[in-house]
């Protein structure tokens, strides 16, 4: 396997390969991150890796406030992680290539990024100005009856579509804009679903492209009968049950 160490840039999403990232950088830790990246000659990938957080948070606290009023705010590369910054993120994150890396006027940044390859969390160094990580590519097997799978999911895909933009109204992607290489279908549905953080991040680490397209198939077939159902459901009715904090 390929190993490589990147800028580690840790966010509250997934990033899957294919997809755009754009992103407005401030915090102290990330600017001197941009500020490297952009002194990359133009003709090298400028590249960083993103991780989903499991445990953290993705802008550290820059002011005192509760529950501690007269607490210090923590600052460094690895505020808001923890002691041991590499517990606090997914183990399989993905890399960024930044096409756009622009500076504004007060120091912060303005970037636009593409997800390129997946990768698995190694160590992560916190000794110097931003977070670095020693990464494992990660190839994508296609898998068995990825193409078949495929075009199942596009299928249920436009369903999934036609359900969120409403019966009456036109899908906002039509089929000739869609792809039909499924590890780039798998990637794209998964992105599109409206999916929380968890559930997405087991797309990203799925095995291979069958796998991730079977999920998906399921997932959309679930979230589509759930967005019929749930306008026939007159707004009155949802107090007359019990109240669930899940």
């Amino acid at each position: 396997m390929t190993t490589v160490r990147l800028p580690l840039f840790p966010l509250n999403s997934v990033l899957f390969p294919g997809l755009v990232l754009p992103l407005n950088v401030f915090e102290e830790r990330y600017r001197a991150m941009m500020r490297t990246l952009a002194k990359t000659p133009e003709d090298e990938p400028r590249r960083f890796a993103v991780v989903a957080i499991r445990d953290g948070h993705e802008v550290a606290p820059s002011a005192s406030g509760m529950p501690d009023p007269t607490a210090v705010p923590e600052r460094g590369p690895s505020a808001g992680f923890g002691t041991d910054p590499a517990n606090a993120f997914h183990a399989v994150g993905c890399v960024a290539d930044a096409a756009t890396i622009r500076e504004r006027a007060d120091g912060t940044f303005e970037v636009l990024a593409t997800g390129t390859t997946r990768v698995r969390l190694g160590s992560v160094d916190a000794s110097g100005p931003y977070l670095t990580a020693e990464l494992e590519e990660l190839p994508e097997e296609p898998g068995d009856e990825a193409g078949a799978l495929a075009e199942g999911v596009l299928r249920q895909f436009r369903q999934y579509q036609k359900r969120l933009a409403g019966a009456r109204e036109r899908s906002l992607t039509t089929g000739g804009d869609l792809p039909d290489e499924p590890s780039v279908v798998s990637y794209l549905v998964a992105a599109a679903m409206m999916l929380d953080v968890p559930t997405k991040q087991r797309l990203l680490q799925a095995p291979d492209t069958a796998s991730r397209l079977r999920d998906e198939l399921k997932l959309l077939r679930s979230e589509t009968a759930i967005i019929r159902n749930l306008p026939s459901l007159p707004a009155s009715e949802l107090t007359r049950g019990p109240t669930s904090l899940n």
